[in-house]
């Protein structure tokens, strides 16, 4: 199948020639058009590939950030990660390569202004990375992420935003609602207490972290948290 006009102006942007132009055009159909453009496995929209896509961008950003900055503690490069494969992050990166031109949509779906949709550009986004990875392996997904990264990866130079601050702007991001705190326990003397704390987000398993104080205790339950995120071990990877 050869690949329409549009996505080869796509495959310009991206930076290559697909061997197999019908993944390409599988990671832009929406699921409302019936039928699709078809694809390994017969599948005819982006959603198998967004979940791919979602691991492709998690494994290079993660190297990214162990290369740029190398004397970062875990906790530090899991901050950097977790704001910059959110979903905000990548729709803005999906906006700034003009992917909303090239989706396909069920005319409903267009009209409701699915090309300007955070969400839908996102998981789009996240479908091609893994459409680039499908046909030219880790090299060609992870030559676009580098060049489409680095730029906000460079913007977080500064101090990340603390850890609860930054759990909630995911969960939020990722349609999860509020991260849930409770305290689980408190041990010690007056003087020197040891609070222990849960933190809960719908879909993930609960952390635990323990601190000085119920605030100090949420933060490492929230760092705790995040580095799982990280990890690739959440249900979002």
């Amino acid at each position: 199948m050869a690949a329409d006009p549009d996505l080869g102006e796509l495959e310009d942007i991206l930076g290559h020639a697909f061997a197999e132009p019908s993944l390409l055009g599988e990671a832009v159909t929406h699921a409302s058009v019936s039928g699709g453009y078809g694809g390994p496995g017969g599948h005819g929209d982006y959603e198998r590939l967004e979940f791919l896509g979602d691991r492709v961008l998690s494994l290079v950003v993660a190297e990214l950030l162990m290369a740029r900055f190398p004397e970062a503690r875990e906790g530090d490069l899991a901050f950097r990660h977790v704001a910059l494969v959110r979903r905000e992050t990548i729709a803005e990166i999906a906006g700034k390569i003009g992917l909303g031109r090239f989706l396909r949509f069920s005319k409903g779906e267009e009209e409701s202004g699915g090309r300007d949709n955070p969400a839908i550009l996102g998981d789009a986004m996240e479908a091609v990375i893994a459409a680039l990875f499908l046909d030219g392996g880790l090299e060609a997904a992870g030559k676009f992420i580098t060049a489409h990264w680095s730029e906000p990866m460079l913007a977080v130079t500064a101090p990340p935003k603390d850890a609860k601050t930054l759990l909630q702007e995911w969960a939020q991001g990722v349609g999860k609602g509020l991260p849930v705190y409770g305290v689980l326990g408190r041990e010690g003397p007056d003087h020197d207490p040891v609070f222990t704390v849960e933190v809960s987000v719908a879909g993930l398993d609960p952390a635990r972290g323990e601190g000085a104080s119920k605030r100090s205790a949420e933060q490492a339950a929230a760092t705790s948290l995040l580095e799982t995120v990280a990890e690739g071990k959440s249900d979002d990877g």
